[in-house]
């Protein structure tokens, strides 16, 4: 018998006896696949070279039963007509690939999925094909990733939807492995357990969503996360190395549309899940964590930044925290620009640069309260504790200044002017120099230098005004993150329950805990996670 018989009369056995995972290992597609394989593909390219040629073979050993057909009516364990349809596409690819052209080999690929995912719909026998399903499309989501780093060969293969806007590749596989996805998820015969078909449920969507993350179109994952909550079986019924990548990318996806606490729950327990010897795992995990968790307030400690895992994210992240402790927006810039294409590429950077800025100025309000306060000697007075908002405008523009390049002076810089310089020639000269004020310790810089709009205090090198500051301080109010109320009328933040906290813990409240205690609609609990399903 030749090897086609051979391989075919395996694979008939193997759907009578309903072994779902000895089909699954005997139609495998990886590159490096046993040489049996290898020698299938070059018999199919000598003596099979038509379709018809494979036809007549499949049906004379895999035939169609009696009581088989796509629509479902026979419960026994033949052969489906769409069964056949992906025999003879498996055959094909084998027949036709070459890995060493990675557009064609994925282009077949796609095909063979597309065929398996139609049979994989059979009613009665598509759960036979579970754990082919799995093992395509992973190896799929492999080619498909080895390809979106290579965009010399992707940029002329792209494919456009029904209103014609373009899709990269990873785009177009997702879509392609969504579909399988919604087959597993939409399986009636197990109800919310893992059985059947539904057993390859979150193994589908960490494939769809891992792809989505690959070609920055995260946004397309809310469905997942939708049909997920509606109709899936609980995640904590699953492998753990299934919930940790279900959990991963859930929290990135919650970080990616601002969902700060929903993210730090799902990560965090994905941290928590993963063994502690898999290192790269709980850094990967880590390095989206740590900065979910600064954008609530919570910094990491000591113990956590001294474990192995974060050893190469300590010098990233330790810096930005200690800058907001101390509300230095130029050491915070600093380091922003400093690892800004690291940060660019795990798409974290315009998180931290727009999203922080809110607990940089809560923190230099808070020391410029310190630096300034002067409390009342009589311990019965009924004064509010206050800050002054004129004092915290200076700072403003201090910060703003040493952003520009303006230097701290010392003092020979401050001394009176050399009495040999001509007056005339210094006023012609700094007529066109903005001066510094009267009272400023800071010199200009020979140029100052340009700020993008991203890194001013306001916008860029706009100028902070008085009103810049006191609308901050109202938004800071506002978002709860400082107690208290702006009296306009007297330049001042009043802070509220002074005489109970001390007037340093009631006006700048734990910033973690006012985030959590927050006032939200009542249509928003922080606790409960769309896409997590629990029970």
């Amino acid at each position: 018998m030749s090897l086609l018989g051979q391989f075919l009369t395996q694979i008939r056995s193997h759907v009578r006896e309903k072994r779902d995972d000895n089909l699954g290992a005997w139609l495998s597609v990886d590159p490096p696949s046993p040489k049996p394989y290898h020698d299938l593909a070059a018999e199919l390219r000598r003596n099979f070279t038509t379709q018809e040629s494979l036809d007549l073979s499949i049906d004379a050993i895999l035939p169609l039963e009696d009581d088989d057909d796509d629509g479902g009516g026979g419960g026994g364990g033949g052969v489906w007509p769409s069964f056949q349809v992906f025999i003879r596409d498996y055959l094909v690819f084998w027949r036709d690939v070459d890995y060493g052209a990675l557009v064609e080999a994925h282009e077949l690929l796609t095909v063979l999925v597309n065929s398996c995912g139609t049979a994989f719909t059979h009613p009665q026998h598509g759960a036979l094909l579970i754990h082919v399903s799995i093992s395509l499309c992973e190896t799929l989501a492999r080619l498909t990733l080895q390809l979106n780093r290579r965009p010399d060969l992707t940029r002329r293969i792209r494919s456009h939807d029904d209103e014609g806007s373009s899709k990269t590749i990873a785009e177009s596989s997702a879509e392609t492995i969504q579909k399988i996805f919604k087959t597993c998820l939409m399986d009636r015969s197990s109800g919310r357990k893992p059985e059947g078909k539904k057993v390859g449920v979150y193994r589908f969507a960490n494939l769809v969503t891992k792809l989505l993350f690959a070609c920055r179109r995260t946004n397309l994952a809310t469905m997942i996360f939708r049909n997920i909550s509606a109709s899936s079986p609980p995640l904590h019924l699953y492998p753990a190395s299934q919930r940790v990548t279900y959990l991963y990318y859930l929290g990135r996806y919650n970080l990616s549309t601002s969902h700060y606490l929903r993210a730090t729950l799902c990560l965090e327990q994905a941290y928590l899940q993963t063994p502690p010897h898999l290192t790269s795992h709980r850094a990967n995990i880590l390095t989206y964590l740590i900065p979910c968790n600064m954008l609530i307030g919570r910094f990491p400690s000591a113990a956590l930044l001294s474990r192995a895992e974060a050893h190469g994210l300590r010098p990233i992240f330790l810096p930005l925290c200690q800058a907001i402790r101390s509300g230095n927006f130029l050491a915070f810039q600093a380091h922003l620009s400093a690892n800004e294409a690291w940060l660019f590429e795990k798409g974290l950077y315009l998180s931290l640069c727009h999203r922080l800025r809110p607990l940089l100025w809560r923190s230099l309000a808070r020391k410029t309260f310190l630096l300034t306060y002067i409390p009342p000697t009589n311990d019965l007075s009924r004064r509010a504790a206050t800050l002054d908002l004129s004092h915290l405008h200076t700072a403003a523009i201090y910060m703003q200044r040493r952003l520009q390049g303006w230097l701290p002076a010392t003092s020979h810089m401050i001394r009176g002017r050399p009495p040999h310089l001509n007056p005339l020639l210094v006023k012609a000269v700094t007529k066109n120099v903005h001066a510094p004020d009267a009272t400023t310790t800071l010199i200009p810089p020979p140029v100052e230098r340009r700020l993008r709009p991203n890194e001013g205090l306001i916008w860029g090198d706009a100028a902070v005004s008085f009103d810049d500051v006191e609308m901050m301080v109202a938004s800071l109010v506002q978002q709860e993150l400082m107690h208290g109320f702006v009296a306009h009328g007297q330049a001042r933040f009043a802070i509220i329950g002074a005489k109970a906290k001390g007037p340093v813990l009631a006006g700048w409240p734990v910033v973690a805990q006012a985030i959590r205690e927050r006032r939200y609609d009542e249509s928003f609990e922080p606790d409960e996670v769309p896409g997590w399903v629990m029970s």
